[in-house]
């Protein structure tokens, strides 16, 4: 299935490139890279030499989508086990 900004929140994150646009941790904002692993609070995310493990309650981010769009996604929404994203009715984010 093809990742869409509709489907993004209930798909895979992980090997998605993301940004993080906004954070209540300042010295994480702006940080870039790729999701290398998800728990059910936490985002892995490897820059080039870098990885940091990023709270999702707190971070607003940015996720790149393979066909070029850019969706922006509120890390409340994502926290939670990767696998009952799947099973969770989500409102319109």
């Amino acid at each position: 299935m093809e990742i869409t900004p509709e489907n993004l929140v209930k798909h895979e994150l992980i090997g998605l490139k993301v940004k993080i646009f906004d954070c209540k941790n300042p010295q994480l904002k702006g940080f870039e890279g790729f999701i290398i692993d998800e728990t059910k609070n936490t985002l892995s995310i490897q820059s080039e030499n870098k990885i940091r493990i990023i709270p999702k309650d707190i971070s607003i981010f940015h996720f790149f989508l393979p066909n070029g769009k850019i969706v922006e996604v509120d890390g409340k929404i994502l926290v939670g086990r990767p696998e009952n994203r799947l099973k969770a009715r989500l409102k319109r984010w």
